[in-house]
Parts: structure tokens; sequence; C-alpha cells
């Protein structure tokens, strides 16, 4: 296999990583494709045994890079979601998103980010002492396979929030959102009547701003880079840490929009 045919099998979750990183898919894909430039310009990374590693190894060294007043070159300040966007994403972050959500060993996280394992053990606790005092809310779950949906009931209720229904269909999550507005969506994108997940999360985003969490089986086919996509996007089969990951950072930038436009607006 050709180096960039080992890089590009990869570069699907280096977006997702991006993404839950950023919050926004504009940035994300900025990072993304900083890094693929980087690795032009020194392809000697790709001489690690781990091509998954050593990209996201590479990737990171470009995000921390990012001072604290958000000039970095080579990027645009516009495009980043906040001014000081490594001040919203800390290193805790980081580590629980790597080990959480993307699934790496402890020895492999800590080498992506530099610091050795006991290191990243202190920083995945103290992401998840950050995940507590996350704020509760009402989530409506969009999903019409049973067994899933009740799993992913009880992993909502346990995260502290509050469950005002599942749907199975189009017709059924608009009739819920209606009666009450969820703080956060977790939909399918297949549902059970053959109608789209998308579709139905698409029309309640007309009516009121919610953030929103993407179940698929195949991830792949949402994150080509080629046209609007779900920011969140949870892969099936999933792990809990993943949905506690995922849902921790919708929840974190949608309120950290809502406080901006706060603040234009006062």
């Amino acid at each position: 296999m050709s180096k960039s045919e080992r890089v590009e099998q990869y570069l699907p979750i280096l977006r997702r990583y991006a993404r839950a990183l950023t919050g926004h898919q504009a940035s994300a894909d900025a990072y993304v494709v900083a890094t693929l430039e980087a690795l032009i310009q020194d392809q000697s990374v790709l001489d690690d045994n781990d091509t998954r590693v050593a990209l996201f190894r590479l990737f990171t060294k470009l995000w921390n890079s990012i001072s604290l007043n958000g000039t970095a070159v080579g990027f645009d300040e516009a495009s980043l979601p906040e001014q000081k966007i490594a001040n919203l994403t800390p290193l805790p972050r980081q580590a629980f998103l790597l080990v959480a959500l993307e699934g790496f060993r402890e020895e492999a996280a800590a080498r992506i980010l530099d610091c050795d394992v006991a290191e990243l053990r202190h920083l995945v606790e103290e992401a998840g002492r950050e995940l507590a005092a996350e704020i509760a809310t009402d989530v409506l779950i969009i999903e019409d396979e049973a067994f899933i949906a009740l799993d992913l009931e009880a992993l909502v209720k346990d995260l502290g929030h509050q469950v005002i229904g599942v749907a199975r269909t189009h017709a059924e999550a608009i009739k819920l959102a209606k009666a009450k507005t969820p703080g956060l969506i977790l939909a399918d994108i297949q549902l059970a009547d053959g109608s789209s997940g998308l579709d139905a999360v698409h029309e309640l985003l007309r009516s009121f701003e919610v953030p929103v969490i993407f179940i698929t089986a195949y991830p792949e086919r949402l994150l080509t880079g080629e046209r609007p996509e779900p920011t969140f996007l949870i892969s099936k089969p999933f792990q809990p840490a993943m949905v506690s990951a995922i849902a921790s950072q919708a929840l974190f930038f949608g309120r950290n929009a809502r406080q901006r436009k706060s603040r234009v607006s006062a």
C-alpha cells in the first residue's frame, strides 16, 4: 500500500475528530487540509509504523500551535468558531476524545499528545470531571431500531439528561419536538418508514436551533468534505463513552454559540 493510500484510509476519522474538536465543519476541514499540506512537505512523518498515530500526531501539533489570541500561520481567523479556540478545547478534552471517540489505546493516545501514560490518564480524568459539570438538557431520540433506542435512552439518562421521547419516523420526530423543544437531538439517518432522519432534523432546525448528533453505520458516506455535512457523528455500533464524549462536545459548542449571540444582541 502506498503512502497516499495509507493516509487516505484514515482521512474520514481524522475529519470526525477535527469536527468534534472545533464544532464546525469548515474549521475542522481547514485543519485537516493544513495537516495534509504539512505532510506533503515532510513525508518522513509516515516513517512511523502506525500511520493513524502519525497522522493524528501531526494534526495535534498543528492544532496546539494556535496561540492564545487565535492567530496561526496558514489559518483564516474568521473561519474559526472562536477567536480563542485553544481555550475552548483544552488538552483534557483532546485526551478524552482520542480515547473515547477514536478508540486509541492509552499508549498511542499518549504518543499523539506527546506525554506519558500517567499524564494521559490524569487528563482523561480531568475531562471526566468537566463532562460531569455539563448542563443537563432535554433530549429527543430519533431511532427506529428498538434495542438501540433503549440503549441510547438509558445512556442519556445516566448522563443526567431527560428524554422527551423516542421517534421512529419523520412524522413522530416533528410531533415530539413540537410538544416540547429539545436541547439536544440524537438522530439515526435511515428511519423505519423509509424516511430520512436528516430531512426530519433539517425541518426541525427551521423552527429552532439545537445541537444534533447523527448516528449511522456508514459515517464515511457523510465525511467526504464535498458538501455541507453533519458536524457530530456516531458510528454504529457505538460505545457508551463515545456517546458521552460527542454529546458533551455538541452541548459545549451549542452553549458557547448561544452565549456569543447573547453578547452580540445585548
